[in-house]
């Protein structure tokens, strides 16, 4: 795929997690695409993935299922 940032073939996609808010607003959102490239090295989203994730955070009551969410400190 073509990198967005470098123009060229070294873009892959990638899924992560990430997460929106904090405690009773925590929203965590799983197997967002985004694209990294070994050339340049920039991590980023596509548009239309902004878009997705504004509209599932706006609509998080029809998209979330409830979890338990152990976290851990890395220090």
């Amino acid at each position: 795929m073509i990198c967005e940032i470098c123009g060229k073939d070294g873009g892959r996609i990638r899924r992560v997690s990430r997460s929106y808010g904090k405690g009773i607003n925590l929203l965590i959102i799983e197997n967002i695409p985004v694209v990294n490239c070994s050339i340049c090295g920039e991590t980023y989203m596509a548009a239309e993935t902004l878009h997705e994730i504004e509209r599932i955070k706006l609509h998080r009551q029809s998209f979330a299922e409830k979890r338990n969410i152990p976290v851990a400190d890395f220090a």
